[in-house]
Formats: C-alpha cells, sequence, structure tokens
C-alpha cells in the first residue's frame, strides 16, 4: 500500500502544492484535492487508467458516473456537446453559477471515456470555484473527474483529516486547503427545453444551488428515482453519506423507541434546551448543525462534521433531527434520508 502525504496548500505553500499535485495527475495518479463543497479525489478525465484508479481506491461501482471539473466557461466545449436548443440557458446558468457548486449533465463530447460516465451517453460537468482546485485545473489543463474523497456510500468528507481517515494507504497525496466552505455536494441538474416557454431543470441532486435560485431561468422538477434503476447522475442511489454506525432520521419525535442497554447520540438542528428533539431522551451525546442560531448554511457547512463525529463516538445508533425543507434544507434532508437508506 502506498504512503499517502498531506501537502498543505496555503499562503506561501500554495504554488509547491499546485506544482506536485498537477505533476502527478499528468503521471496518471490520483490525488485529493479541496472544492469548496467537499473534498474531491481527482483523476485525469481522458485518462482511463487513471479514472479506473478512483474507481478502485473508492470501491466505488462502475455504473456509478463521476463529475467532470472543466477550468474555465471556454473548455465546456472539449467535455460536453450543448445542443442549440438549450445553448442560450446553459450560457445564463454558467455566467451566473460558475464557478460554483452547480454541476449540468449534457451530451458528452467523444473525448470523454465510457469509464467517467458510466457508459451514458452523457456528461455530469461543474467549474469548481476553489482557488486551490482551480489553480491545479487550469495548471494540468486538461478536464478533471472527482467523485467525494471517500470510501463509497460513506460519509464525505470536508477536511484532509476526513480523507485520510477514509482514503490513507491508498492514495499518494492529499492536498489540504482547510475546511470546505459549503459542506454539502453540487447541486446536479439536467435541461429539457420547451418550445415558448422558460426550460425544464431536472433536479437530479439537491446542493448548494437552491431550487428558489433556480427558478430565475426555468421551472425546476426533481427527478423522481425508481427502486432498482441505475443511477443518471452521481449520488442518486437509495443509501449514500452514510456512517458505519446506525442511522435513523426521527421525523416524528414520537416514533422514537429506545432499546434499554443502548447508547444514543442526537443530531440536533440548533441544540437549544427546550427542543423536544433533545428534550426526548438521556441522549449519550448531542451534536448541532447550527448551535443556537438555527441557520440552514452553517448547517449545511456542518453536516458531514457533525455525522463523522458520531460515528467516532462508540454509539448504538445516531437519530437525526429534520430541519425544515427550504432552501439549503432540501440538499441537507437529501443527505439525511440517504444516509438512513
Amino acid at each position: 500500500m502506498p504512503e499517502t502525504r498531506i501537502l498543505q496548500a496555503i499562503d506561501d505553500d500554495m504554488k509547491d502544492a499546485v506544482r506536485e499535485a498537477t505533476a502527478l495527475l499528468r503521471a496518471g495518479e490520483i490525488v485529493a484535492l479541496p472544492t469548496e463543497t467537499v473534498y474531491g479525489l481527482a483523476a485525469d478525465a481522458l485518462n482511463p487508467s487513471a479514472v479506473a484508479k478512483v474507481f478502485a481506491a473508492k470501491e466505488r461501482p462502475s455504473f456509478d458516473p463521476l463529475i467532470v471539473h472543466i477550468a474555465s466557461r471556454g473548455d465546456l466545449k472539449k467535455v460536453a456537446i450543448v445542443p442549440a436548443e438549450i445553448a442560450e440557458t446553459v450560457a445564463k446558468l454558467t455566467a451566473t453559477f460558475w464557478p460554483g457548486p452547480l454541476t449540468i449533465i449534457l451530451p458528452k463530447h467523444p473525448d470523454i471515456p465510457d469509464l467517467v460516465t458510466s457508459g451514458l451517453p452523457t456528461v455530469a460537468v461543474r467549474q469548481s470555484a476553489h482557488p486551490v482546485f482551480r489553480a491545479i485545473n487550469k495548471e494540468l489543463d486538461r478536464p478533471i473527474a472527482a467523485p467525494s474523497a471517500n470510501r463509497f456510500g460513506r460519509i464525505s468528507p470536508t477536511s484532509a483529516s476526513a480523507v485520510m481517515k477514509e482514503l490513507g494507504g491508498r492514495i499518494p497525496l492529499i492536498i489540504d486547503a482547510g475546511a470546505c466552505a459549503e459542506g454539502v455536494e453540487s447541486t446536479i441538474i439536467s435541461i429539457e427545453p420547451r418550445d415558448g416557454k422558460k426550460p425544464v431543470f431536472r433536479l437530479h441532486r439537491a446542493g448548494p444551488i437552491t431550487k428558489e435560485q433556480l427558478q430565475e431561468f426555468g421551472k425546476v422538477e426533481k427527478v423522481k428515482e425508481k427502486t432498482g434503476d441505475l443511477p443518471h447522475a452521481p449520488g442518486q442511489l437509495p443509501s449514500h453519506y452514510a456512517p458505519l454506525t446506525p442511522f435513523i432520521l426521527l421525523e416524528n419525535p414520537e416514533d422514537f423507541k429506545p432499546e434499554p442497554g443502548k447508547k444514543y447520540g442526537l443530531i440536533s438542528y440548533r441544540g437549544e434546551d427546550d427542543s423536544p428533539y433533545v428534550n426526548l431522551h438521556d441522549w449519550e451525546t448531542v451534536e448541532s448543525l447550527s448551535p443556537g442560531s438555527g441557520k440552514l448554511a452553517e448547517a449545511a457547512i456542518r453536516l458531514f462534521f457533525v455525522m463523522r463525529l458520531m460515528d467516532e463516538a462508540g454509539l448504538d445508533a445516531i437519530i437525526a433531527e429534520p430541519v425544515s425543507e427550504t432552501g439549503l434544507g432540501v440538499a441537507i434532508m437529501d443527505r439525511l434520508r440517504r444516509a438512513a437508506g
């Protein structure tokens, strides 16, 4: 097994980190990189052998496609073919939300290997806003395939130390640029044109770019998944983002039936003493997503960090309190439901 090194990419160390990560990617290796959402496991998207290492390190099934990251909006034509009927919409979306946490599914360019798209005729594309990722993407001058840097189905990492716990000994290098700013993975949409009307955006995965933000440009409809269907976008399996400890999303406090002698921990939204969830049980530990303030943006940033803390607390089960399904709350509830799946 290779030794995994962590290289700082803060201030004066950034140039060295960019140079070393780029050299490894150019040589066909895989590297964990920070993005504004979560840490990603990066490979040269045009090198099938390198992409295969991503699937192997993550133990990710080959039917689950990867997101391809580009250095600039002008690079979109290198990885995707934008149909004329949605070209104006794509231009508006990318001008507004790129660089940033919006992934768009488009017909793939022939140069993109089938392994990246799991044999699908489409490719999921975004431009990261993280300065370190962008610098490496630009220096490499090739698209980067980068799913979250964790073992398949597990909690997504929002720090270099979390990546090390997941993939230490499996990859050569982790670039450490501190904690991620958003905390949940990108929003994923596909676009369906309509004659004389605004297009329909099929929401495959909720994320930091919310339904309310997208509605300025088109009608948003959530994709209804069918059990047994193979995914058409990353992160779509019913069980995902899950800790090893049994995880229960408790949407109704009255449904909680603790077993004697078992240790339960609570993931609370605000963690306030008068919360019906906090007072429901003598919890082994309580961790709050947004301590006292109840801000969805803070809850999103802390979500995977708190889930990982609870998973390492020696509990018999983790109980999670729901949050309001508005704005970013839609993405948070999506991750909680998949963790409980």
